[in-house]
């Protein structure tokens, strides 16, 4: 019984989450074993909207235990989505029954943290609107950014 929780927990933190390009990153701590505290930008389309492209910089922990994936990343993040061709809504986007979609997630602890993008439609301005944010299964974070997609004509 006792293994069987610990091989949940295992699967459940090595779940992959959507594919994001990894733009660049910067150190902002120098960390003598193991690899520096970093800011990491990265790149990912929405899955269910082509033509929108969102950046995401975030906290990356470095050290030891960020080099083994055992270090729990802050709560910092960044976001700037854009339209980056032409934009067609599904229905049930345009009628606000998706609101709230997950359309990025990462694990930012081994098992009980994640940072994830979350996106909402503004029929009343034909507008995406994404937000990054934190959570943790007993207690997430308020720190959060957003972005909006005014939705224009593709050239």
């Amino acid at each position: 019984m006792k293994y069987n929780i610990f091989i949940g927990l295992f699967l459940l933190a090595s779940t992959t989450s959507t594919l994001a390009d990894v733009i660049g990153s910067v150190d902002t701590d120098f960390k003598l074993l193991g690899p520096d505290n970093k800011i990491v930008i990265e790149a990912f389309d929405d899955p269910d909207i082509a033509g929108v492209t969102c950046y995401i910089s975030r906290a990356k922990t470095g050290g030891i235990s960020g080099a083994v994936g055992v270090a729990e990343d802050t709560s910092d993040a960044s976001l700037t989505c854009h339209q980056t061709g032409p934009v067609i809504l599904d229905p049930k986007i345009k009628s606000g029954d998706r609101n709230g979609e997950d359309v990025f997630k990462k694990r930012t602890s081994l098992v009980f943290k994640s940072m994830q993008v979350v996106r909402f439609y503004d029929k009343n301005r034909n507008t995406l609107v994404y937000m990054v944010y934190s959570d943790r299964v007993l207690k997430g974070s308020p720190k959060n950014s957003i972005s909006a997609v005014s939705i224009q004509p593709w050239r």
